[in-house]
């Protein structure tokens, strides 16, 4: 069975409703109150020692989480569809990663940030000989972690620090000199919730 096929097996096939995470004290609130629609793409390699995910690290002169890790994707325009549509465009525009080298594997839940954002993370698996040309107006680094470490709860951890004057509890990750942590890091640990249990190493 491919990756791609089991990734479908454990991973939602449908949009799914608002869900509540437990990082933030808000993430009950339903998103008609102001939050703006949002996707984001966990873009998966297949590696000979396993599959990787791909993230981005903003670069420092952005107005909004600058220099933070994140998966790549951004605010739902009016031309797009979709939200899958949507985490494709903004791939391609922030990595240069085509939307043709990209399949589909499933939806994981939305997420509802501290900051007033609704995000839907999309799953797909990359497909042999895909390009890396980054917008180095947002982009600072791509680079890969592999699946395998993010799914062991070993290597996550919770924190809480002070954010606008609220105490905001998240998990987060450290993969080498890479801080990774916030909604990034709770969209990770769904993953790894879903894909508990089954093997990903190797296709048969």
């Amino acid at each position: 069975m491919s990756l791609l096929e089991r990734l479908r097996g454990h991973l939602l096939q449908q949009l799914p409703d608002i869900t509540g995470h437990e990082d933030y004290d808000m993430l009950a609130r339903p998103p008609e109150f102001g939050a703006a629609r949002a996707a984001v793409l966990l873009p998966l390699v297949k590696r000979q020692e396993g599959p990787a995910l791909l993230f981005t690290r903003r670069t420092d002169s952005l107005a909004r989480h600058s220099g933070q890790v994140s998966f790549p994707g951004g605010r739902c325009e009016d031309c797009d569809e979709s939200p899958v549509q949507t985490a494709l465009r903004e791939t391609f525009e922030e990595t240069g990663i085509a939307p043709s080298f990209v399949s589909m594997a499933g939806y994981l839940d939305r997420y509802l940030t501290g900051t007033g954002f609704d995000i839907q993370p999309v799953v797909g698996v990359l497909a042999d000989g895909f390009g890396l040309v980054p917008d180095p107006r947002e982009v600072a680094d791509i680079f890969e972690v592999p699946l395998a470490f993010l799914c062991d709860p070993a290597n996550r951890r919770r924190e809480s620090r002070e954010i606008g004057g609220v105490a905001r509890r998240f998990y987060a990750f450290t993969y080498k000199d890479h801080e990774i942590w916030g909604a990034t890091a709770a969209i990770i640990v769904n993953l790894a919730q879903r894909l508990d249990g089954i093997s990903l190493n190797h296709e048969d």
